[in-house]
């Protein structure tokens, strides 16, 4: 078996939209979705930002 994995930059406010239409157009099976989570420290304390996700998928 041979696996792919691409690195898909996202932001907060239209990651549902970029995530699914770079998923319906992946030709393999996504086998995992895993997000890139970063700590930060904003004003109100620490909180967490995802930068980008890497997709994994499992060519046929």
């Amino acid at each position: 078996m041979k696996y792919k994995v691409h690195r898909l930059e996202v932001q907060r406010d239209t990651m549902q939209q970029n995530l699914e239409q770079y998923l319906n157009l992946v030709k393999g099976e996504v086998i995992s979705v895993i997000p890139n989570v970063k700590p930060t420290f904003q004003f109100m304390g620490a909180t967490a930002k995802v930068d980008f996700l890497l997709i994994v998928e499992k060519l046929v």
